[in-house]
């Protein structure tokens, strides 16, 4: 019988460099207000949020992924024909096929990288992490470009009380790749596949190409609405704050560290009083510098950690060799924690 030979990756696996773009339009709450009955006070107490960014539609999501690439390619100090896998984590890019990864791929110059998408909501970051790291580990690549972005403009009801204010464009990117020392500890992640309508879109693809209205939610001129994100505020807000903080709890555990050993803590950018809540019940101490990215950029689902992260860097609020919680959560239900080292 023949033996495979063994793979030769490198030990672990380390973030080397992080990059954001965020579109040139800023949306304040006051253009929220000309189609949904709320106010400022209402918007800012209930999320945080005061702005949030809207894209164009030169503004893709290959654009804003090529972008936001570019610049953490150039923060890892490597070139981007080493990059040997691309992986795209976002819910918003209409295209079924081919992946949206393989333009990126090609656009960033890489050397017919291996490039995919996946779709795990607002957790998707941490998914594509995680497999990044086995990526390197296991010898496929030396280096893997992560990157989360969304539209969800496309894919918000402007009329919907619920969910118009929540969501923002954007694209983060992060370059992982060969560490000699721990740096992306073990990751906790699973779905809870019982509480997938309290996120989840409006109408499924087919039915909306069918024009089988049914049920389905209808315009002001008796047309179905396009797609959209809905969620159920309330239910998915208590399994946030309290189901995560355990995940979260978890992590830190996972990597052998306390709440007090912690620099950084970067959750999904959902909701304010959710981060509040979370650092609350895991008792972070004082010292620890809080990701609240979601004030003026709205969630950016899968983005929002890498864009966070981004943003704590570039401002000082956080430095390189920090040690870092991330967690992401959101559709499916799904959800991700893992600690870091920052690049």
């Amino acid at each position: 019988m023949a033996k495979i030979k063994p793979s030769k990756g490198a030990p672990y696996a380390r973030i080397l460099g992080v990059g954001g773009y965020r579109p040139t339009r800023v949306v304040p709450n006051e253009v929220i207000l000309e189609t949904i009955d709320s106010s400022d006070e209402w918007i800012r107490s209930r999320s945080g949020i005061e702005t949030r960014h809207w894209a164009s539609p030169e503004e893709t999501v290959a654009a804003m992924s090529v972008e936001a690439s570019g610049k953490a390619i150039a923060d890892a100090g490597i070139d981007a024909e080493q990059i040997g896998a691309v992986v795209v984590s976002t819910v918003s890019h209409f295209s079924q096929t081919p992946a949206v990864a393989t333009e990126i791929a090609d656009r960033l110059g890489t050397d017919k990288a291996a490039a995919f998408d996946i779709s795990a909501g607002c957790a998707g970051f941490g998914y594509g992490l995680t497999l990044a790291k086995g990526m390197i580990v296991e010898g496929s690549a030396e280096y893997v470009l992560v990157i989360g972005v969304e539209r969800l403009s496309d894919l918000t009801d402007l009329e919907d009380r619920a969910t118009a204010f929540l969501f923002g464009d954007g694209a983060g990117a992060v370059v992982v790749g060969p560490s000699k020392e721990p740096a992306i500890g073990p990751t906790v992640w699973g779905s809870e596949g019982d509480k997938a309508e309290t996120i989840k879109q409006t109408v499924p693809w087919d039915r909306f190409r069918r024009g089988d209205v049914g049920d389905l939610p209808l315009d002001s001129e008796g047309n179905v609405k396009f797609p959209a994100i809905t969620q159920e505020g309330q239910a998915v807000f208590r399994w946030a704050v309290f189901e995560m903080a355990k995940v979260a709890q978890q992590a830190l555990d996972a990597a052998g560290i306390s709440p007090d050993d912690l620099d950084v803590f970067i959750p999904h950018q959902a909701n304010v009083r959710i981060i509040d809540s979370m650092v609350k019940t895991l008792k972070l101490p004082e010292h620890v510098t809080v990701a609240r990215d979601i004030r003026t950029t709205g969630n950016t689902s899968a983005a929002s950690i890498p864009l966070a992260m981004e943003r704590l860097l570039a401002t000082g609020e956080a430095k390189s060799g920090d040690t870092a919680l991330v967690i992401g959560f959101g559709a499916g239900l799904v959800y991700a924690a893992t600690v870091v080292t920052l690049p």
